[in-house]
């Protein structure tokens, strides 16, 4: 009896893995060969770099004698991923051409920009998904034939919005990705890696003045700031600043402007360099302990440590003439903190979130 992975020897039916968007390409390359083979295939077995994992196969059909075709489900698991329950497919054609010639069809992104693992002109499915569909496939393919394999994503063009793949060049769709062929809930680290992916494009392309936002709003507000700005400048960090920053480090860039909504960003002058909210915060103490540092009063400090937001809290410092030396403060305390992450030229400008400036203590001329 064949043996299947399961991963790490934790049960599946606990929902904390499902498949990669590559093993799931694989699985409906593989189900569409087998059908012009004339066998049925509700199920394969994939090879991936972990071990053999039984794949449901949704449909497959053979369309003429060297035409087929076959759909695959990426079903959910724990994870708020935006492909839970994508559809997959894969039209497979058999041909006297030995080998097998991956293409990219509907919903599956282009490459535009440099930087990335796959090269400009081609269809973003990644080295690691590439490599396990052909192993799955070359070992059925009959002798001296070969196939060509086109892998698309009927949503694949209206999901690639909620992702970083229009930043990165990936134009048309999403990306095949996957680097193990099991997708792991709330996998840190590859959500990290997503966004180290700005970097990589960005210094292909030769820039080494980086402006480092922590988001969608950041970015908007840094296009409306700052002039003669290239999109690829502008890297969205997440709530990972630390991480980007040490990346950053090991490409050699040399300039990085930290630019966001103080809610955000000072957190940093606290060394909390995982910004997300259930994580830490530290807000209040940072501004009260700030005003604080700059004059401020006893009732002035349990004031702000009493307000509710962050722009409550400049409400009150600006009322008593207090702002912009408390966000100088909190700049200072920030380039302090991330220094030791990165030993480059580091700027930061804290906004609000109409991109009105808070600290006058930056470098930029704007």
């Amino acid at each position: 009896m064949e043996k299947f992975l399961n991963p790490l020897d934790i049960p599946i039916k606990e929902n904390k893995y499902g498949i990669t968007t590559g093993t799931g390409a694989a699985a409906a390359a593989k189900a569409a060969l087998l059908v012009l083979l004339g066998e049925e295939a509700q199920k394969v077995a994939i090879k991936t770099p972990l071990g053999k994992l039984p794949i449901e196969i949704k449909e497959s059909r053979k369309l003429t004698e060297t035409h087929s075709q076959a759909t695959v489900i990426k079903k959910p698991y724990n994870d708020p991923d935006v492909t839970r329950n994508l559809e997959i497919t894969a039209n497979l054609w058999i041909n006297h051409k030995s080998g097998v010639i991956i293409k990219g069809g509907k919903g599956v992104g282009l490459v535009t920009k440099p930087g990335l693992q796959v090269p400009v002109g081609q269809p973003a499915i990644n080295p690691t998904p590439q490599k396990m569909i052909k192993e799955n496939l070359l070992e059925l393919i009959p002798e001296n034939k070969g196939v060509c394999v086109e892998i698309s994503i009927p949503k694949g063009e209206e999901l690639a919005q909620k992702t970083l793949n229009p930043k990165l060049g990936i134009i048309g769709g999403i990306s095949i990705l996957g680097t193990t062929g099991i997708a792991r809930s709330m996998n840190i680290e590859s959500y990290k890696k997503s966004f180290k992916c700005q970097l990589d494009v960005a210094r292909a392309e030769g820039y080494d003045e980086l402006i480092f936002v922590p988001g969608n709003i950041g970015e908007k507000i840094a296009h409306k700031i700052l002039k003669n700005l290239s999109p690829d400048q502008i890297i969205q960090m997440g709530n990972f600043p630390g991480y980007m920053l040490q990346e950053a480090a090991k490409l050699d860039v040399e300039n990085i402007t930290l630019l966001g909504h103080a809610g955000k960003l000072i957190k940093l002058a606290a060394g909390i360099f995982n910004t997300e909210h259930q994580i830490a915060d530290g807000r209040r103490e940072i501004i009260a302990a700030h005003a604080a540092l700059n004059g401020a009063d006893e009732s002035v400090i349990e004031t702000i440590f009493k307000a509710n937001t962050t722009e409550d809290m400049m409400v009150i410092l600006e009322e008593k003439a207090l702002l912009e030396e408390t966000f100088n403060s909190i700049a200072r305390s920030i380039k302090e903190r991330c220094q030791d992450r990165f030993t480059g030229n580091l700027d930061v400008i804290i906004v609000k979130m109409d991109g009105t400036i808070l600290n006058s203590n930056h470098q930029l001329d704007i």
